[in-house]
């Protein structure tokens, strides 16, 4: 609203300023000064730190936002971005990794979550479950698609960190 009312104002200015040349015998130049903004949360002009506060941030307030978290969301994607480039950005701190991988889990970008959980090493009980969780998920896609020798890949691997009924019920399809 703020933005449509500057441009109407800038509009009827240059109206007026129009008449009034219209009217005026003298010549006039006008100048007109083109400011750019310099840009606001771009993950990769911030700190590690700063980044990982504003992915947590971006996390809270998607979860208001949507019923249903996918990497798509303008918040989800804006939390995930900012948690890539804080984790990069000190790879060796542990909760930049381990908070990435969780919002790949929620987001449900399956691949980059099991690729994170595996190189994190050792998880607790919480990120077990989320690990074993993206096993699954790409154990199933993979069984869909006919490729049981993937699908046991994922499950042997999702088993490692969980034991779920989800894998369980994969485990025995194959």
């Amino acid at each position: 609203m703020r933005f449509v009312m500057k441009k109407i104002l800038m509009l009827t200015a240059f109206a007026l300023t129009g008449l009034a040349a219209a009217q005026d015998t003298t010549t006039t130049t006008t100048t007109t000064t083109v400011t750019t903004a310099e840009p606001v949360n771009v993950p990769a002009t911030m700190s590690a730190s700063d980044n990982y506060a504003k992915a947590q941030e971006y996390a809270v307030q998607a979860d208001v936002a949507y019923p249903v978290a996918f990497y798509d969301r303008t918040l989800w994607k804006a939390s995930v971005d900012h948690a890539y480039y804080a984790s990069t950005q000190e790879a060796a701190n542990r909760d930049y990794a381990a908070y990435l991988a969780q919002l790949y889990t929620k987001t449900q970008w399956w691949i980059n979550a099991y690729n994170a959980w595996s190189r994190l090493g050792d998880l607790n009980d919480q990120e077990k479950q989320w690990a074993a969780l993206s096993a699954a998920k790409l154990a199933y896609i993979a069984l869909q698609r006919g490729d049981k020798a993937m699908a046991k890949t994922y499950v042997d691997k999702g088993m490692s960190w969980a034991n779920t009924a989800s894998l369980q019920a994969i485990a025995a399809r194959l």
